[in-house]
């Protein structure tokens, strides 16, 4: 028989699953019709097609017999609509701030995206539109089910606290530490060879020199940024025995909110600058509490590097881009890149742009500083353009003004 047909890419070949399942659609019927066309699902190994006079083909019909290609006889004529396989991505912590909006922007790019989450801080709401599997990465035996449908892997999971870190450090090391190693056992033995680490800026601790670059020592001060580092070590020595292929991304401070409106900064109890004071800048909000006004910085008071959380979402795709472009003989198995604006602002200037975004005032009240707060912390962002050819594209009043709607889209939600 000769014809021609579409074949449609259902399910891509990974290391780990060795079918590639494609959608055959005759091109020559009068009418498109779900009862015309059957699935087939090609089988191969990893080093290439089955042996043999062509791939095994089989009908997914509920015929479970495998056929060589030419079983079905004659000369085919074969329309390749798309050549590209989209990934299945795990995303663990799916359903909280910084991994809700990774998922929208490999959405986004075309992947397929898992989200799996304990929802211990994360939010059911963020994961919404997403396949969602309730869990925690040290259930080995239900991760296990998840992993061999997925391709790679981005880390999310984890406490962030720093404060709570250093009054519960067995918290933070049991999960942070415990779970995710059994996390990244699982994962290697599943096959899966690439996985994104969301790290923090909190491994340098107080740096010695700034801007802050990849080279600055690692020195963290608190439980969080130790077990930060503990997991980074791990990725290191997994990639030299193992041939693990790992993006560190040690990003500074997340802010924002998605453009949509739809998701955004949602912690509880929350503690960062500014959605506190953006609720101080409200009716009903408490008065923002400012740790310090004496640090060697213009005004008093600490600088920080702020970073849109879409601009994070987007290194988090280019990073998974940059570890399955890698060729074997040029891999790194193991990479750390800082992700920042390279401009720092205080709180007083994070104030004024709160104010100018809402139009009203912030109501606050200085104490005394805390011990262990650095009064400047800026990355170098450098190597992330090198590397990823990456730059934060969003500047502080975006930031704010993003994070400003969604508090007033939640807050409208919450009143309905």
């Amino acid at each position: 028989m000769v014809g021609t047909a579409r074949f449609e890419l259902a399910t891509p070949c990974t290391p780990s699953k060795c079918a590639t399942r494609l959608r055959y659609v005759p091109m020559d019927t009068a009418v498109e019709d779900d009862s015309v066309g059957f699935d087939l699902t090609i089988l191969h190994h990893a080093a290439g097609f089955g042996t043999g006079s062509g791939p095994a083909i089989s009908q997914t019909d509920g015929d479970d017999d495998h056929l060589p290609m030419d079983a079905f006889g004659g000369t085919w004529s074969l329309t390749v609509e798309s050549r590209e396989a989209f990934l299945a991505i795990l995303i663990t912590g799916g359903a909280g701030y910084v991994g809700s909006h990774a998922a929208r922007a490999l959405r986004r790019a075309g992947y397929e995206v898992v989200i799996y989450d304990n929802l211990s801080t994360g939010f059911r709401q963020l994961a919404r539109g997403f396949e969602l599997i309730e869990g925690d990465i040290a259930d080995e035996a239900k991760l296990r089910t998840v992993l061999e449908r997925v391709d790679a892997i981005m880390h999310f999971a984890a406490h962030a606290y720093v404060g709570e870190s250093v009054g519960n450090p067995r918290k933070y090391f049991q999960n942070n530490v415990e779970a995710a190693l059994s996390l990244l056992n699982s994962v290697l033995d599943t096959g899966i060879r690439r996985f994104v680490f969301s790290s923090t800026c909190a491994v340098y601790g107080i740096p010695g020199r700034l801007p802050i670059t990849e080279e600055t020592p690692r020195e963290p001060v608190n439980p969080y940024g130790c077990s930060k580092l503990f997991f980074e070590n791990a990725l290191e020595a997994y990639g030299r025995a193992y041939g693990l292929r790992s993006m560190r991304l040690r990003y500074f401070n997340a802010a924002g909110a998605d453009e949509s409106g739809e998701i955004g900064e949602l912690h509880e109890p929350e503690t960062h600058l500014i959605p506190l004071s953006l609720r101080a800048a409200t009716a009903n909000g408490s008065a923002l509490q400012i740790y310090g006004a004496d640090y060697p910085t213009p005004d008093g008071t600490c600088v920080r590097d702020y970073i849109h959380v879409s601009d994070l979402a987007d290194a988090h795709v280019r990073a998974l881009q940059y570890l399955e472009a890698q060729r074997d003989e040029e891999a790194d198995d193991s990479l750390a890149v800082n992700l920042g604006t390279g401009r720092g602002y205080s709180v007083l200037e994070i104030i004024k742009a709160v104010e100018s975004a809402t139009g009203h005032s912030v109501r606050r009240t200085i104490r005394t500083r805390r011990p262990g707060d650095p009064a400047v912390l800026v990355a170098d962002p450098a190597k992330a353009q090198r590397v990823l050819g990456w730059v934060a594209e969003r500047r502080l009043h975006e930031i704010v003004s993003s994070a400003w709607r969604w508090m007033q889209s939640a807050a409208r939600c919450h009143a309905a």
